[in-house]
């Protein structure tokens, strides 16, 4: 197998350092989601070159791109934790809840934010509409973004999707941020 830990850096070496520890983590989140990904369907997405593109580099793209000061972060719709699980370990000043209404995700997603040690981040296991707490900001990359738009979660969203900023890892791809 190629070095996932090698791709990850070179692939987001225009945008930004990834530390050792790092692309530790994000290589051991990779290696879980494989092994979880044989018994429940996280994701379509597991080729090493892709998984590098579209989960790891954009998700790592989202998270350089908020402010550089601490703030609280939801992910809405985590599922196999994206972008909130690369979030958490590229900002660590920034605490970061992976909603996740699908039980046997948010089981994983727990396990995940265990083995890593991410002290910043938690699983809410819960539909984000029945979420009381509030944010600075709202991430989210696998939910419809008029669905997120209209929670009440954050005045501040940023939403991997098909418009907005373009992404290097795809025609398709873009981020948008959004502010209420």
């Amino acid at each position: 197998m190629e070095d996932f830990s090698a791709l990850l850096k070179a692939e987001f070496a225009p945008f930004g350092l990834l530390s050792d520890e790092q692309l530790s983590l994000l290589e051991r989140h990779y290696q879980l989601l494989l092994r979880w990904n044989q018994r429940i369907n996280l994701t379509r997405i597991t080729d090493i070159d892709d998984a590098v593109k579209y989960h790891y580099c954009e998700s790592l793209y989202l998270a350089r791109s908020l402010p550089s000061r601490p703030f609280s972060v939801v992910d809405v719709g985590s599922g196999a934790g994206f972008p909130g699980i690369p979030v958490a370990v590229y900002r660590p000043d920034c605490t970061v809840d992976l909603v996740e209404a699908h039980q046997r995700k948010a089981v994983f997603l727990s396990e995940a934010v265990r083995e890593l040690g991410l002290s910043n981040a938690r699983v809410i296991a819960a539909r984000a509409e029945d979420v009381s707490e509030r944010y600075d900001w709202m991430i989210s990359r696998a939910v419809r973004p008029d669905e997120v738009i209209g929670l009440p979660l954050a005045k501040r969203v940023s939403i991997l999707g098909g418009m907005g900023e373009r992404l290097p890892w795809g025609k398709e791809r873009a981020l948008f941020h959004v502010e209420r």
